[in-house]
């Protein structure tokens, strides 16, 4: 071959090899784009059509919002054994005062419903700890909690969600072959109607042999979303009374940070009945009168309640204004519920399961010198009587191993504040 040819072949095949090349890039790059699109469209086609919403900035926000926390993998624990992904829902919309009054609570997917009751009655800022014990669990849990901020405003707007599973298992995008399933989905009470269907007949702490629930580490993640603000933990099927954060935000104006660290209990009852719920003390007295109301855990621990003193609290008269009633000094086994600046100490995470989980934490609170405070007007109430007919076959168990922990916790609190005169 003469030279001029040669060059000319060789000018022939750069060109080919590189528009090869180009098309090799512009099939990868529309490949990608498809992908992408493919992974933007899950959502839509899994819930397509809203009653009464349009589709547009709100969903649009949840997915991408979602997509971010999946992509982050989430975050494991001090102890390695769970995976955390905090804010699936991304911030409320609705923005908070500074320092507003936090309620945080944790559940299972089997009591997530309660949140519909929680979130209406609390109109205020919400953290919510969503456990999901396995693979399946965690599947469900990301695809409800997408339902939920994308059809629910209320949530959308007032309720942060965190996910809690094992350490082996990962959140993910959810497939189309779910779509069948939740393409009934068209509004907020469709979603909360299907959790309460899938929580029927569950019991608490029944989550299988190779389950456990972590209690306190929970607790710690929704609290994790409420730095510089006041907490009021709780579990998922309590109620506040109404009213409750407003009053005591003002409360807390008027009495300022001075003093020693305290919190401000709540005192906790239970109501036999569901349908009719107080919001106001009045309301709560006359429920009391006639045997629909009792003291929180009367039956199964009354030792566990009684610092609170419910016959002075039940005696003191129902007012408009919220204020400390009086002052007890903690003593064991008592477990109140309490509001607090978010700075007391975090629960300890290594009780799981039925036992000692807040008697643990109250009792670091006491020997790190806070003070407990009965406020007059405020209170909770649990949804059910609690019998012992109700809890799971492995309930005592769970309570004498975390009993023999909670006797190592007390020596390690010795340790921690060398300088108290508290024991407990």
């Amino acid at each position: 071959m003469q030279g001029p040819a040669r060059c000319s072949f060789f000018k022939a095949l750069l060109w080919a090899l590189a528009l090869a090349a180009l098309l090799q890039l512009l099939y990868l790059s529309l490949l990608s784009g498809l992908h992408g699109r493919q992974q933007r469209s899950r959502y839509s086609e899994l819930f397509g059509g809203r009653r009464g919403e349009a589709p547009g900035r709100p969903s649009e926000q949840q997915k991408e919002q979602l997509k971010r926390a999946l992509a982050s993998g989430g975050r494991l624990d001090a102890s390695g054994q769970y995976r955390i992904y905090t804010d699936m829902l991304g911030p409320p919309e609705r923005a908070g005062r500074a320092p507003d009054l936090v309620l945080a609570t944790h559940t299972s997917l089997s009591n997530l419903h309660q949140l519909q009751e929680l979130v209406g009655r609390w109109q205020g800022p919400v953290s919510v700890a969503l456990f999901a014990p396995g693979p399946a669990e965690v599947r469900l849990a990301t695809l409800m909690l997408y339902a939920l901020g994308a059809l629910c405003g209320p949530v959308r707007q007032l309720v942060r969600a965190h996910l809690v599973c094992h350490s082996g298992d990962l959140a993910a995008f959810p497939e189309l072959e779910d779509r069948a399933e939740f393409a009934r989905l068209k509004a907020c009470g469709d979603v909360f109607a299907k959790l309460a269907r899938a929580g029927a007949g569950r019991r608490n702490y029944a989550l299988g042999a190779n389950a456990s629930y972590p209690n306190n580490l929970l607790r710690n993640v929704a609290r994790g979303a409420a730095t510089g603000h006041y907490t009021l933990v709780l579990d998922v099927d309590m109620l506040p009374s109404e009213g409750l954060r407003e009053a005591f935000l003002a409360l807390a104006a008027n009495l300022g940070a001075e003093g020693p660290p305290g919190v401000f209990v709540v005192p906790a009852f239970e109501i036999r009945h569901t349908r009719r719920l107080p919001g106001a003390k009045a309301e709560l007295l006359q429920l009391y009168q006639v045997g629909e109301i009792r003291p929180f855990y009367e039956e199964l621990c009354p030792r566990c309640q009684a610092p609170t003193n419910y016959s002075r609290w039940l005696n003191l008269p129902p007012g408009s204004s919220l204020n400390i009633a009086y002052t007890v000094e903690w003593r064991d086994p008592w477990e109140p519920f309490y509001i607090s600046a978010n700075s007391v100490p975090p629960y300890d995470e290594r009780f799981k399961q039925y036992g000692f989980n807040r008697i643990s934490q109250a009792c670091e609170l006491h020997v790190a010198g806070y003070s407990f405070s009965v406020l007059n007007n405020a209170f909770l109430v649990h949804k059910g009587f609690k019998v012992p007919s109700e809890f799971h076959a492995q309930k005592d168990a769970e309570n004498q191993r975390n009993k023999v922990l909670f006797r190592q916790f007390k020596q390690e609190l010795k340790l921690k504040y060398p300088s108290s005169m508290h024991r407990c």
